[in-house]
């Protein structure tokens, strides 16, 4: 790790899991991390272990299932912090439950946590972004993928868990394309990329499954894209892991990512 002293790093859903992991690491290495999450005890228990190595850490709260929440977060995080060099968009919901639910907003809740949370937030926060360069943003996504079907986003037809949980998060590397492009020469990267293969998480074990990967592979993964200064400059990419592959076709087609784009500043407000 690299000396991080004067950084500020925001991780969504740092009170658990690999958030946890990449948040403590990165305030180890000397970074003020702000911890979000949605359990205030969780969240002070990161802060208090943050603090006790040395480093420097605050909580914040909200539930990334309402926009007007990230809202909040995005005001709490620009009146906290008079710069920000990384943001890590790693808060999720996985696959697990059959039945579709919607958030408070009245969106389907994978699509609005997964991707439509990160989506606004990291749009609020650009110009604090921009104004810290370089920065870097990392999409924490998954190779689990589908193709976004627009004529049925909120995926009102032939649901489940996995098929919303994969759209969107590949609706969070068509975002990371397509933001690489409009922020080149800003000095501020944007990457995604699927950190592990079945985490020891909770959100895998929720899922039924049993995990063939640790919560540090996938944290040194985060990190990577972070912080080394191997990717300096680096943006637009997908890694599975620490190697840079392809993903699903459609985050290379050009309309869909307009199509995505379009449909997500009106659906959070930003139109």
């Amino acid at each position: 790790m690299i000396d991080l002293h004067g950084k500020i790093a925001l991780i969504t859903g740092s009170t658990d899991g690999v958030g946890r992991a990449v948040a403590q690491r990165l305030g180890e290495a000397g970074a003020h991390i702000l911890v979000h999450g949605r359990d205030s005890k969780r969240g002070n228990d990161v802060v208090a272990a943050i603090r006790g190595a040395g480093g420097g850490a605050e909580f914040l709260m909200a539930d990334l299932g309402s926009l007007s929440e990230v809202r909040h977060l995005a005001q709490t995080v620009q009146h906290a912090a008079d710069r920000l060099d990384i943001l890590i968009n790693n808060a999720g919901i996985g696959t697990a439950g059959a039945a579709r639910q919607t958030s408070t907003d009245g969106h389907e809740l994978r699509f609005a946590v997964n991707y439509l949370a990160g989506f606004l937030l990291t749009r609020l926060l650009l110009q604090l972004l921009q104004a810290s360069a370089p920065a870097r943003i990392v999409n924490v996504s998954s190779a689990g993928q589908q193709a976004i079907e627009f004529d049925d986003v909120m995926l009102t037809r032939g649901y489940s868990g996995a098929r919303a949980y994969c759209q969107s998060k590949l609706a969070q590397i068509m975002f990371t394309v397509d933001l690489a492009q409009e922020l080149a020469g800003s000095g501020v990267t944007v990457n995604a990329l699927h950190p592990a293969t079945y985490m020891n998480t909770a959100m895998v074990h929720r899922a039924g499954v049993t995990p063939i990967s640790t919560v540090d592979e996938g944290a040194r993964a985060i990190l990577n894209l972070a912080v080394s200064p191997a990717l300096d400059g680096c943006s637009g990419c997908y890694f599975n892991a620490m190697r840079e592959v392809r993903a699903n076709a459609q985050a290379y087609d050009v309309d869909a990512r307009r199509r995505l784009r379009s449909i997500s500043l009106k659906l959070t407000g930003l139109a």
